[in-house]
């Protein structure tokens, strides 16, 4: 814990960005009826019924101190899936980074090994040296800044029934355009400091 907030209280520096990246699944769902308009005093109506088309996987990455943040629409959420998100980071987002500051869950696919499975040996050892790792401690997801991302992507853009990959991808593609031409950062305020004291109970104690 104390180690991902001692990078967020590290000052910007576009030489070594921190970039946070989650994941999360997205439902498809189309109607199984028209909805009806909408009409004076009355909003527009949709049916209970719903019919399920799958489910996508949304990989968020997102650099909170720059304002910007970019959304990978997946069908699945493989070691492959990743270590693709991996090299986009260094090659597409972050080319002229030194190093991009990662701060990723521990999850067991968040891990330079996938590099290896998907990439031949020099390109996957190119990609890693191009990264700084940093993990959340388990049951601490809360501490990555692309949970808040998510959050806001939810309330904004996925809070309605989206009956295909190609409609969600144009729906978050809009709302990454949007919301990175506002350039709305992520001021996050807890500190090593605050966590001693909110947090003590999780520190070991000492007679």
């Amino acid at each position: 814990m104390e180690d991902v907030l001692a990078v967020y209280q590290r000052p910007p520096d576009d030489r070594l960005p921190v970039v946070c990246v989650d994941e999360t699944s997205k439902q498809l769902v189309s109607e199984t009826r028209v909805p009806q308009p909408p009409v004076p005093g009355q909003p527009v109506r949709y049916d209970y019924e719903y019919r399920r088309n799958g489910v996508c996987n949304l990989f968020m990455i997102t650099a909170p101190q720059q304002g910007w943040r970019t959304v990978k629409v997946t069908a699945r959420r493989t070691k492959l899936d990743f270590a693709a998100v991996l090299r986009d980071l260094v090659d597409v987002h972050f080319p002229e980074a030194e190093k991009v500051v990662l701060v990723c869950d521990n999850l067991n696919t968040h891990h330079p090994h996938v590099l290896y499975e998907a990439f031949p040996p020099a390109e996957a050892r190119r990609i890693a040296a191009r990264l700084e790792w940093h993990y959340t401690p388990k049951h601490g997801s809360w501490l990555n800044i692309a949970e808040i991302e998510f959050a806001a992507l939810a309330a904004q853009c996925l809070d309605r029934r989206i009956a295909s990959a190609a409609e969600l991808r144009a729906e978050i593609e809009a709302w990454v355009r949007a919301r990175n031409a506002l350039g709305t950062p992520v001021h996050w305020q807890f500190t090593t400091e605050d966590a001693r004291i909110k947090l003590l109970h999780l520190y070991p104690t000492f007679e």
